[in-house]
C-alpha cells in the first residue's frame, strides 16, 4: 500500500493499493522526480478534497471548508501494509520538504493594510470579491459546472458594484446555461477561464484604486 498524509491539526491519508515488491522503488524514484512528486501531491489532494465536499453535502454543512497543501504542517509518502499505513505507521516514507519562501517583491497591493481596513470598517469589502474568489476555487478544483454558475452571479455583483465587464454577461450567461445541461466543453472550460481571470482583474484594479 502506499499513502499520503497531509497534517494540519488532523489527520488525512489517501491510501492506494500497490504490490509491495514495487513501492520501494516507487517510493526512490518519487523523490528523485519533482515533477512526479507534484502530480502524486495533486491527485491525493484532489481525493481528500472530493471527500470533504461530499462530507459537507451529507452533513449539510456549509462550514466544511477545503484543504491546500500550503497550509499542511506536515506532508509525508510512504508505504506499508493497510492497517498500518491507516493507522499513520510506514514501512519507509519521507516527509515533503516545505516550499521555499518566494522572496518578497515590491508590490503596489498591501494586504496586511486593506485587512486591517476592512477590519476597522475604513473600507467596505465588495460582495464580488467573495464570490470571485468562490468562483476561482471551483475553477482550481476541476469543478466547471459550479465555477460557471458561481461566475454569473460573481459578474453581476461586479456589474452592481463597480459597473465593469457588462460585455461579458451574454458570454457567461452561455457557460453558465450550459453547466445546467452537463459538464462544460474544453472551449466552453476555456472562455470561463478567461471571464474569472477578467473578474480578478477588475477587482485587483478595484482594490488598487483605493
Amino acid at each position: 500500500m502506499r499513502a499520503v498524509l497531509v497534517l494540519r491539526g488532523s489527520v488525512a491519508t489517501v491510501v492506494q493499493p500497490m504490490p509491495l515488491g514495487d513501492a520501494s522503488r516507487w517510493l526512490d524514484e518519487l523523490q528523485a522526480d519533482e515533477e512526479a512528486l507534484d502530480s502524486e501531491l495533486s491527485s491525493s489532494l484532489a481525493v481528500v478534497n472530493r471527500a470533504l465536499r461530499a462530507w459537507r453535502a451529507a452533513r449539510a454543512d456549509p462550514y466544511l471548508g477545503e484543504l491546500a497543501m500550503e497550509r499542511a504542517v506536515a506532508v509525508r509518502i510512504g508505504y506499508g501494509s493497510g492497517d498500518a499505513v491507516a493507522d499513520g505507521r510506514y514501512a519507509d516514507a519521507f516527509e515533503v520538504p516545505q516550499p521555499k519562501k518566494p522572496k518578497a517583491k515590491r508590490s503596489m497591493e498591501a494586504p496586511e493594510e486593506r485587512f486591517a481596513a476592512l477590519l476597522g470598517a475604513r473600507e467596505p469589502a465588495l460582495v464580488a470579491e467573495e464570490l470571485v474568489l468562490r468562483a476561482r476555487a471551483d475553477l482550481n478544483a476541476a469543478r466547471g459546472r459550479e465555477a460557471a454558475l458561481q461566475a454569473r452571479v460573481a459578474l453581476e455583483a461586479l456589474i452592481a458594484e463597480l459597473s465593469v465587464l457588462a460585455e461579458l454577461r451574454d458570454a457567461v450567461g452561455v457557460t453558465a446555461n450550459a453547466a445546467l445541461d452537463g459538464d462544460l466543453s474544453d472551449s466552453e472550460l476555456e472562455a470561463l477561464t478567461e471571464a474569472v481571470t477578467a473578474m480578478e482583474t477588475a477587482v485587483r484594479r478595484h482594490r488598487l484604486s483605493r
